[in-house]
């Protein structure tokens, strides 16, 4: 999972489709979720608003470190997923090796919704509710990518 500076939109991405993974069947169920930004300084907490709003579905980022993406971590990876095709452009621009499966996490959605997820970064908690409820509501068409991919 990719956004900005991972303090926002990424961790909340990752803790929500790892926790749908632990649903799923093998292979799903034995990835890895991680997230990372692409202009992120290593070790910033993640925001309050990210933590209270997935707090109140029952999952806790509170631990989290924000880190910056590494050509690394995208060689490794079954899937990048970023939050805007901001992000892509610049993973496409800053990197030796774009990963094949470069893709936003909305990319998937079924009919003509909006495929990005704005920043939320400084809003109130309203504001985060809303992306994390626009994450979720992405997962399941994620998930039957994912399976494509690992299957």
């Amino acid at each position: 999972m990719v956004c900005t500076a991972n303090v926002c939109r990424s961790p909340m991405a990752a803790a929500l489709l790892q926790h749908a993974l632990a649903a799923e069947s093998a292979p799903l169920a034995g990835l890895k979720v991680s997230s990372a930004g692409v202009v992120a300084r290593r070790g910033d907490s993640v925001s309050a608003n990210s933590v209270s709003a997935l707090k109140k579905v029952g999952l806790d980022i509170s631990a989290h470190r924000s880190q910056p993406l590494t050509q690394e971590m995208m060689d490794r990876a079954l899937a990048v997923l970023c939050m805007t095709e901001s992000h892509r452009d610049m993973i496409r621009l800053q990197t030796d090796r774009p990963p094949a499966n470069l893709h936003l996490f909305r990319e998937f959605m079924p009919g003509s919704v909006d495929r990005e997820i704005g920043d939320p970064f400084g809003g109130p908690l309203s504001l985060y509710e809303a992306v994390r409820d626009e994450m979720v509501e992405s997962i399941p068409s994620l998930l039957r990518h994912l399976r494509g991919l690992a299957g």
